[in-house]
């Protein structure tokens, strides 16, 4: 099996609070899963979001003394390490999580979502010309959905980029990347069909 990276960081938040006991804030960028808020709600610990960049979860770390933090690329810190993402030590604890267990890591993604829910993640980057950013930007900003697919929109977040969040904890988000000039179009719901219909429904919003 594959697992995306947010599914990984899930696992690991799982390792430390389930495992090892450990508690502490986890922060997370806007573009990770919301199966961190659930964990913080059965382990009683707080979740921190920040926008997308380990410059910004860092700082946050350190002041909250944070478990852990992670961001959507991959990257993972711990507390008590150094405050950067470090793979090494990230690899180190899936294994032992898969040792101290006994589960394969299929057998982990079951068990994680036996508590917290299944969660579809998957995203799209569609280049545009440069010249219609602010056009792309004004249509998110003017037109922002009531409801997707039936169900409300609860919240609308522009900390970074357009993201939309709903009802039953779906969200769609749309940004600019910050490293190339290409859109980027995030989606995470209960199954990879909504996923999917949802990725399309963005692009279309933004005009892509």
């Amino acid at each position: 099996i594959f697992l995306t990276q947010l599914q990984v960081f899930a696992l690991l938040c799982l390792y430390l609070l389930e495992v090892r006991g450990e508690r502490g804030p986890i922060v997370k960028t806007i573009t990770t899963t919301s199966m961190l808020y659930r964990l913080g709600e059965i382990f009683n610990v707080p979740v921190y979001e920040t926008p997308v960049g380990f410059k910004y979860i860092a700082p946050l770390m350190l002041a909250e003394k944070a478990l852990i933090g992670g961001e959507e690329s991959g990257g993972y810190g711990f507390r008590g390490h150094v405050a950067e993402r470090d793979g090494i030590l990230a690899c180190l604890y899936f294994l032992d999580l898969m040792i101290k267990t006994g589960k394969t890591p299929s057998e982990l993604l079951d068990y994680l979502y036996r508590k917290v829910g299944p969660h579809y993640y998957q995203r799209v980057d569609v280049q545009f010309p440069e010249d219609e950013r602010q056009t792309i930007i004004d249509r998110l900003r003017n037109n922002p959905p009531e409801s997707i697919e039936g169900v409300k929109v609860v919240k609308t977040d522009t900390a970074d980029g357009f993201r939309f969040i709903l009802a039953d904890n779906t969200w769609l988000l749309i940004r600019f990347s910050g490293t190339e000039p290409v859109l980027r179009v995030y989606a995470e719901s209960d199954s990879q069909a909504r996923v999917e219909r949802l990725l399309e429904f963005g692009k279309e919003l933004a005009g892509v």
